[in-house]
């Protein structure tokens, strides 16, 4: 009991200290804007900035330091968390499969969340950097060793985090579940931390730790970004391509402002309505509008003629499948449980009221709002029938007179 409480104490004190929530009630008073936060996001955004002012050029080279360094971090805390007593707990905890939990829309819409966050389908970004390579580039292979790495790093991610949460049961006498009850940022920074501040060496690895968090904070940041950037000066190269260091800074000017309101006192209730609604179930729908425009508007027969064109090759029947099938079937699935069973959100003591609820969902859709208003823009305008218009909206066109590339309104 008195660990317990001691506990409480300590995670009562980083609050206080950092996030300084007993300063604010809920999401109605949010409070004022830290400053000590304020000048943190500054300094990251200014290493943001000198970092993607240029283009791939100079993000390139700093995303071999931030994208390698974390992974150098990984070993080094796997090897340092093996050799840590009671280790062994959070092994088999971790490999223990609790076949229950795939009833659960949560875990599937965290599943799938966790995928597109660490993969990038759906924010533009893999368009983006892609955009950058030769026509005849390897997209097939790249993709295929991107997820692969992708999901091996998340399983070595895991033997990393619970390797310590062994070592944090043990310290406590008590079953691994009761210590990775809490998930989220609640894991990271608080149980975590505190296994690290116990264990020796304790300041070095957690320098080391921080720094991954902030590298991986910065690739992500560096990737958003650049989707964006590469869409505007696409779209308008005449009037940006010569002012991308101005447009640069503009955006993360933007991006600043936007983020003060995470800063204030109640910040983290900001960052937890966000999580929950204006992240997995907003990317998930806009991943099932592009499958949906891709698959059954443009057609998959045309678009494995592009990637023939492309690579000498067509995808397999195994891929056609997804495309057409399972992954509509299953993103609709995530989406229509995800509104049917609205999350229960709850941060720390403070339940989110009921018209937190109206808020989450108008973030939420805000993300792809522009995708539907643009087609009854388009059947408003187009000239025929409704029936006429509704198949011009649909059906390939040639984007140019003497082009044999089409393009779909939809899409």
């Amino acid at each position: 009991v008195e660990e317990g409480r001691e506990r409480v104490r300590w995670e009562e004190g980083r609050g206080r200290q950092v996030l300084q929530v007993h300063m604010s009630p809920g999401l109605h008073q949010l409070g004022s804007v830290s400053w000590q936060l304020a000048l943190c996001l500054l300094f990251i955004f200014t290493i943001v900035y000198f970092s993607i002012w240029k283009g791939v050029k100079t993000s390139g080279k700093v995303v071999w330091v931030t994208a390698t360094f974390p992974y150098l971090v990984l070993l080094v805390l796997l090897v340092r968390g093996a050799t840590l007593p009671g280790a062994w707990r959070g092994v088999v905890f971790y490999l223990k499969p609790d076949w229950g939990k795939l009833l659960s829309t949560t875990v599937w819409i965290d599943a799938a969340a966790q995928i597109f966050f660490s993969l990038g389908p759906g924010f533009g970004v893999l368009l983006a950097f892609a955009s950058y390579n030769p026509f005849h580039n390897n997209c097939y292979k790249d993709a295929l060793l991107t997820s692969s790495v992708n999901c091996l790093t998340s399983f070595l991610s895991g033997f990393v985090i619970f390797t310590v949460l062994g070592y944090m049961a043990e310290m406590r006498k008590v079953g691994v579940e009761t210590v990775a009850k809490d998930a989220g940022p609640s894991l990271l920074f608080i149980i975590y931390a505190e296994a690290i501040a116990n264990m020796p060496a304790a300041t070095f690895f957690a320098i080391i730790f921080f720094l991954m968090i902030i590298m991986l904070g910065l690739d992500s940041t560096f990737a958003g970004l650049e989707g964006v950037i590469t869409a505007m000066l696409d779209e308008f190269p005449q009037l940006l391509s010569r002012r991308r260091e101005w447009f640069v800074l503009s955006l993360v000017c933007v991006c600043y402002l936007g983020a003060l309101s995470t800063l204030t006192y109640g910040g983290a209730f900001v960052v937890k309505l966000f999580e929950e609604y204006a992240t997995g179930p907003a990317v998930i729908t806009v991943v099932f509008l592009e499958v949906i425009a891709v698959s059954w508007f443009y057609g998959t027969s045309r678009f494995c003629a592009d990637v023939h064109m492309m690579l000498g090759f067509s995808p397999g029947l195994f891929w056609r499948v997804c495309w057409v099938a399972i992954c509509p079937i299953f993103l609709l699935f995530i989406i229509v449980s995800f509104l049917a069973f609205p999350p229960e959100v709850k941060l720390f003591d403070y339940v989110y009221p009921p018209w937190t609820t109206v808020l989450g969902y108008c973030i939420g859709v805000s993300s792809f709002i522009c995708v539907p208003a643009y087609m009854v823009y388009h059947l408003l305008t187009a000239k025929g029938t409704f029936k006429q218009r509704l198949l011009k909206g649909i059906t390939p066109v040639p984007s140019g007179p003497h082009s044999d590339i089409t393009i779909t309104h939809a899409v």
